[in-house]
């Protein structure tokens, strides 16, 4: 028999590749970080020897979810200003805020909140924007959570950084640092096509070329946006991203609610990903994403939950059911987004957009062992007939009991290994204090 790290033995196994796919009776060998076998279980046990072996009867193993666009530090700023439009949430709450507190203890203290809870909703992965972002880096590696690191550009000055060229220079100088660790990996994080100018954008363009790291963007996120930029540019955002150099496989275009057919075409003939983050779009009134018709047309489409300060959550089973269920009543189509399509846009299509498909997003033999457990055992799970669609329509965070990360255990019976919870509670508390005080 050969000695192996860990074997883990659910009821379920859905490794969402090959699409479609439930396993039951199955068991995933871990060993050195990685997922080096996945097999029924009578043969795990005669194979193999784990120096542990996790038997979770009642429970579904899926592969960590990657929540494909966030803000992480906004944590702290979560229910300070509802129910407002996109500009004058910005401009008149968010922005003022983060000129009074944004600096290094803003974004540690926020980021390990986000990632607290994100690994208790069976997050592993996320993909970030924010300023200071050595600082996310830093927790990331600390938690042991995965994480790209969006390097901020934006045209303003703000606690980071002056003007985009300094934004763009301080990233590189953080890519070059950390480039090396295999948990992190980095994408350009230009804010929006109406915070950021021509040149800076030709530069990012290059550079994303020249490195092969994603462009992550919001773009074609409200109506104002287009009207503003025919206004300044004479053209919609996607056209003049694309007369800049920026269509294409490396750009990760987040929100993308106000879309035309040739816009659809055009973004499935370049390989352009969209992130969806319905839940945000809902509650800003943004619009609707129209993923349906964008799947259709060969678009790889990821979830992500944007930030905690207009979604309010970084709850991503709640953005799969969201997502699913808005595909349909936006399309008219019942069949649209079905529940495993949903699964893959919240785990492989997110690493996909990340380019990290040949490392994460899958149960797959050779992959980074990033994965979690649902329990489907609680009453409000019962009965179950197909566990795929209670993931997706039934489930609520709760139910996550582990999640490991490169075979590291860091949620485990709903106990956090690498974050101290008193102690975070303490540190959130003092944030709540002052910023409800200035507020």
């Amino acid at each position: 028999m050969q000695s192996v790290d860990k074997i883990i033995t659910p009821r379920w196994i859905v490794p969402v590749e090959p699409d479609e796919t439930v396993l039951e009776g199955y068991s995933l060998v871990v060993h050195e970080g990685r997922i080096l076998d996945l097999l029924p279980t009578a043969e795990a046990e005669s194979r193999y020897h784990g120096e542990t072996h996790r038997r979770l009867a009642q429970h579904a193993l899926i592969p960590g979810l990657v929540n494909a666009h966030t803000h992480s530090p906004m944590t702290l700023l979560r229910g300070l200003a509802d129910d407002l439009p996109l500009m004058d949430w910005l401009q008149n709450h968010i922005w003022p805020a983060e000129g009074r507190f944004v600096g290094e203890d803003f974004v540690h203290d926020g980021t390990l909140l986000a990632a607290a809870e994100m690994l208790r909703g069976g997050t592993t992965c996320f993909n970030d924007m924010y300023f200071f972002p050595e600082t996310t880096a830093q927790v990331s590696g600390q938690v042991g959570i995965r994480a790209a690191i969006g390097l901020i550009v934006i045209d303003f000055p703000s606690a980071w950084a002056s003007q985009a060229s300094e934004y763009i220079d301080k990233g590189l100088d953080i890519f070059d640092r950390h480039k090396g660790e295999s948990l992190l990996s980095f994408c350009f994080a230009p804010h929006a096509p109406y915070t950021v100018a021509d040149e800076p954008l030709k530069r990012l363009a290059t550079l994303s070329a020249e490195l092969d790291i994603p462009v992550h963007m919001h773009v074609h996120e409200t109506a104002h946006e287009l009207e503003e930029s025919k206004a300044r540019f004479g053209v919609r955002p996607l056209e003049r991203l694309a007369q800049l150099g920026l269509a294409g496989p490396n750009l990760m275009a987040v929100h993308m609610t106000q879309l035309e057919s040739g816009e659809i075409a055009h973004l499935a003939d370049t390989g352009t990903h969209v992130v969806h983050c319905p839940e945000s779009n809902l509650k800003l009134a943004s619009g609707f994403c129209p993923v349906h018709a964008l799947m259709e047309a060969g678009v790889n489409v990821a979830l992500g939950t944007d930030g905690s300060a207009s979604n309010n959550d970084l709850d991503m089973f709640g953005e799969m059911r969201t997502a699913a269920l808005l595909a349909k009543g936006v399309s008219g189509n019942a069949a649209a987004l079905p529940a495993h399509t949903a699964l893959r846009m919240a785990t492989l299509n997110g690493a996909r957009a990340l380019g990290l498909a040949d490392e994460i997003g899958s149960l797959t033999p050779g992959k980074s062992a990033d994965m979690v457990a649902v329990n489907l055992g609680e009453l409000e799970s019962q009965p179950v007939y197909d566990p795929v669609s209670h993931l997706v329509y039934a489930v609520a965070r709760h139910q996550v009991s582990d999640a490991w990360v490169a075979g590291r255990p860091l949620l485990r019976d709903r106990q956090l290994t690498t974050i101290d919870d008193t102690q975070l509670r303490q540190r959130i508390s003092s944030w709540q204090a002052r910023i409800a005080e200035a507020d």
